[in-house]
Formats: structure tokens, sequence, C-alpha cells
């Protein structure tokens, strides 16, 4: 089952269980304090956060084949709210993005590229692991 034809919301959620169950993966103690970044206003709040930005980051990469750290801080900033100046655009934070990369590292679902394009790529066992997972939330339609 191709990834790009499942509902991001649903395969996200599906990926997210599935990564509950990988060690490597594991939310550090500090995320309920810090915000996502400089544009939130408020720490995080919801429940398995980590979880779910490790599933959206690693269907990402699965999407866009080589993602570095400051793609992903650019997909995940937002509108900064800088009261009666007009809204501008900030970047996420780079850490949480990083610690998830660098899990996903360990667990052998992604490697550094070495082509031409900087930073990080899917592993036959990264891929193998996201199509077992598609297979499964397609499976529910």
């Amino acid at each position: 089952m191709d990834i790009k034809r499942i509902e991001a919301g649903k395969y996200n959620k599906a990926l997210a269980q599935a990564l509950k169950e990988v060690k490597e993966f594991k939310a550090p103690d500090w995320v309920s304090f810090v915000k996502s970044g400089t544009h939130s206003e408020r720490t995080i709040a919801e429940e398995d956060f980590w979880y779910k930005r490790a599933a959206s980051i690693l269907r990402q990469v699965s999407i866009r084949g080589t993602v570095g750290v400051e793609r992903l801080r650019t997909r995940y900033g937002g509108r900064k709210d800088r009261g009666t100046k007009p809204d501008e655009f900030r970047k996420a934070g780079g850490k949480i993005i990083r610690m998830i990369l660098q899990q996903a590292e360990e667990a052998g679902f992604l490697e550094k590229s070495k082509g031409k394009k900087k930073g990080r790529q899917l592993t036959d066992k990264g891929k193998e692991f996201l199509d077992d997972v598609a297979s499964k939330a397609g499976e529910k339609e």
C-alpha cells in the first residue's frame, strides 16, 4: 500500500501507535515543559505528542526522500503573534526534530544521505516498517 494514498491523519495515528512499541523511541522528560517553537504561546499539552511528531516526520522523510533538520523546522513552524505588529512566520525549534531523527537512526529507520543532497533518508528497514504500517492502516479503511 502506498503511503501517499492513505489519509495523512489516519496514517500518522497508526504509525504513532506502532512507534510506541519501538524501544528506541522514547519521549524525554523535558518535553512537557518546552514549546515546539518560538511561534507557540504555550507548552506542549498534547498527549503522545512525541510519537505523533515522530510519525509525521517519518512520513515527511518517506514522501520527500532526503530531508534535513532545517527543512523540517520550516515545515513545522507557524505564525508568531507579535501584538500590534503584523504576524510573521517563525521556524519550529530544532531540538525536538533533531532528537526524533537521531532516535530513528538508532532504530535503523533512517541514515545520513551520502549523495549531493544533505539530510537523512529512509533505510530499507525503515521503508519496510512504514509500508507494513501503511498496509495495516489501509486494511482498516
